[in-house]
């Protein structure tokens, strides 16, 4: 039984029961590790900062990019878009993307600009 303090960023059964056939390891303290992610995830602290009742903060950065590379994150969101697309009765697969190119403004001109006096 798990006697840490529980975060808000903490999977409840529910969600753990959804990811945990995505993960390609199924060891127990996986979950630990998820919840660990997720809080530095969500709070942005550094992985240094991730509170002393998860597991050490090299092993939980080391699992995360892991999982970066891997492939598992990209499968986890593949599976939950399509999830929230079939339960809102849409296609689980957009037809359409639309990319914004111009996130930042810019000059016509482009380059700094000198003041004339």
């Amino acid at each position: 039984m798990n006697t840490r303090h529980r975060y808000p960023t903490d999977l409840n059964d529910k969600q753990w029961q959804q990811l945990y056939p995505l993960l390609p390891h199924k060891r127990t303290p996986m979950r630990e590790y998820l919840n660990a992610i997720l809080y530095v995830l969500r709070t942005g602290c550094s992985w240094q900062m991730l509170p002393h009742d998860f597991p050490p903060f090299q092993t939980v950065k080391t699992y995360f990019y892991k999982l970066c590379r891997d492939g598992t994150w990209q499968r986890i969101n593949d599976a939950l878009r399509h999830q929230v697309r079939q339960h809102e009765k849409r296609d689980p697969e957009p037809s359409l993307l639309i990319v914004d190119s111009q996130s930042v403004k810019t000059t016509e001109k482009g380059g700094p600009r000198l003041r004339r006096r």
